[in-house]
């Protein structure tokens, strides 16, 4: 397993296991799953709904918890100074644990930015507290990262963004490695490309990847996690299928030549598939987030 540092000298396992819209009562099988495999990065959110399932796999995997890194995040209903404290609460208590080890900011919210800083600054006390070891944002375009770190006392470690072959977002990732917050790719093998918007065809079908992977005797997906590794990045590929779980996982015995990643990112249509970050509001997106 290969691990980044990131710019608080944390180690994290550079792949992790994404549960976003896996339902509750299949998560717990496909972490135990993961873990049995090797995974030892489970990212999760308390907007997904399945914060308790994955705590609940972690203490049943017989995998030490101090093994496991687990990364949550905050949901805009719950921005805000206290609220954001409190959204700490939340998520640890349906995890189990006592400390997260990274702990970010869902969204911002454009429509009421000084709300997104408070919530930051209680991340920021959260760390100082030592209740999360790490502490970042997701879903941060260029301008919500300059109107944070103009205030903030401490630089994200993590961006995680929409990042596939379809969609690279290099101003994003460029701007995060000049102030040293590590990108980390949401959808990183192109789910969204199929599984909501079709409209710019499917990763897995794409003839340039394909030919990657057959000359490496590999998958499609495989050498799309590759592509994220080599060039640095942290990926959280999805998936409840324990056979896809442990073929996200065969990708530290290759690695892919200039060219192909070249080819790769050749690859870039510009075109994102999630909501537009501008478009994030608590009208349109707020929904209250159970407690413990």
């Amino acid at each position: 397993m290969t691990t980044l540092q990131l710019n608080n000298h944390v180690e994290m396992p550079a792949l992790g296991l994404g549960v976003f819209q896996t339902p509750p009562e299949e998560t717990r099988a496909a972490v135990e799953a993961a873990l049995a495999t090797g995974y030892r990065h489970i990212d999760t959110a308390a907007a997904y709904g399945n914060e308790r399932e994955v705590g609940d796999a972690v203490r049943s995997s017989g995998v030490a918890r101090e093994e496991v890194f687990l990364e949550t995040k905050i949901w805009i209903s719950d921005y805000g100074y206290e609220q954001t404290l409190h959204g700490f609460d939340k998520s640890a208590g349906k995890l189990g644990v006592e400390q997260i080890d990274l702990l970010i900011l869902h969204q911002a919210l454009p429509s009421d930015f000084d709300k997104t800083l408070e919530a930051y600054r209680a991340l920021e006390t959260l760390l100082a507290d030592g209740k999360v070891r790490a502490i970042g944002v997701s879903n941060f375009m260029v301008e919500h990262l300059t109107a944070l770190l103009e205030k903030a006392t401490v630089v994200p470690a993590v961006n995680q963004i929409e990042l596939h072959p379809y969609f690279q977002q290099r101003e994003v990732q460029a701007f995060g490695a000049q102030h040293g917050i590590l990108t980390q790719a949401w959808s990183p093998i192109g789910g969204i490309t199929f599984y909501r918007d079709g409209s710019h065809g499917s990763t897995l079908q794409d003839p340039v990847i394909g030919g990657i992977a057959e000359a490496h005797g590999k998958t499609p997906a495989q050498v799309m996690l590759r592509w994220h590794l080599q060039q640095g990045r942290s990926a959280i590929p999805k998936s409840t299928k324990a056979h896809r779980i442990a073929e996200n996982f065969d990708v530290f015995d290759f690695d892919l030549t200039a060219e192909e990643l070249a080819a790769i990112d050749a690859l870039d249509t510009g075109q994102r598939g999630g909501p537009e970050p501008a478009a994030i509001t608590l009208e349109s997106f707020g929904r209250d987030i159970p407690e413990a």
